[in-house]
């Protein structure tokens, strides 16, 4: 992530190779994500968008490199980056609104005491399984294709017979195919969401 980082600020009128690849995700995250979501302040939150995108993404694909492992097939590596998100979500939201102002954004105005304290328990739930809703799908898909590739390898020992390994392999090739598409689409689908949620914060439907 450093490497690209630092490849990224070597200025040149126009981009090459690597460098053309890496603006091309860098703008699409900005224009795509951040703006569309967020909104115009959501060009200071690109920063975060593009190292939590980026870190994903380099660690969904260590996965398929041979004898590699997927961090992010780790209960631990996807909570921590949930936990991250959680906080990026509400230092969005008080920085809107200011911290008490945060609070009282979340329950709208006129609604009785009683009724108050129980939307305002709703919303705290929602703070906390917005996180959990992403760690569970990104440890989720990561570790689901992992599975299923030593399954279908597992049926050559399992059948012991040389007319199921085309079968497994192929079948096996084709899901490691497909890991590549997922380990960009998870990382899109994390970095998309959490910018839908600070979206939210900052500019509740009440």
């Amino acid at each position: 992530i450093v490497g690209l980082a630092l490849m990224g600020r070597r200025r040149r009128r126009v981009p090459k190779g690597l460098s053309a690849i890496l603006e091309m995700f860098v703008v699409f995250i900005r224009d795509e994500i951040a703006v569309k979501n967020i909104g115009k302040e959501g060009i200071r939150h690109v920063p975060y968008l593009l190292t939590t995108f980026f870190f994903i993404l380099i660690c969904n694909l260590l996965g398929l490199i041979p004898w590699g492992s997927t961090p992010t097939g780790n209960l631990m590596v996807t909570a921590a980056l949930a936990i991250v998100a959680f906080l990026a979500i509400q230092a969005a939201g008080v920085q809107q609104f200011g911290f008490l102002g945060y609070f009282r954004s979340l329950v709208p105005q006129g609604v009785p005491p009683g009724i108050r304290e129980f939307i305002l328990g709703i919303e705290f739930i929602g703070m906390l399984t917005k996180p959990f809703a992403l760690c569970m799908r990104l440890f989720a898909n990561m570790l689901a294709g992992h599975i299923v590739i030593l399954a279908l390898l597992g049926l050559i020992f399992v059948f012991k017979s040389y007319f199921v390994v085309p079968v497994s392999i192929g079948l096996a090739l084709f899901i490691y195919m497909l890991e590549i598409f997922v380990a960009f689409l998870q990382a899109y689908i994390f970095t998309m969401l959490t910018a839908v949620f600070i979206g939210m914060t900052r500019h509740p439907a009440h």
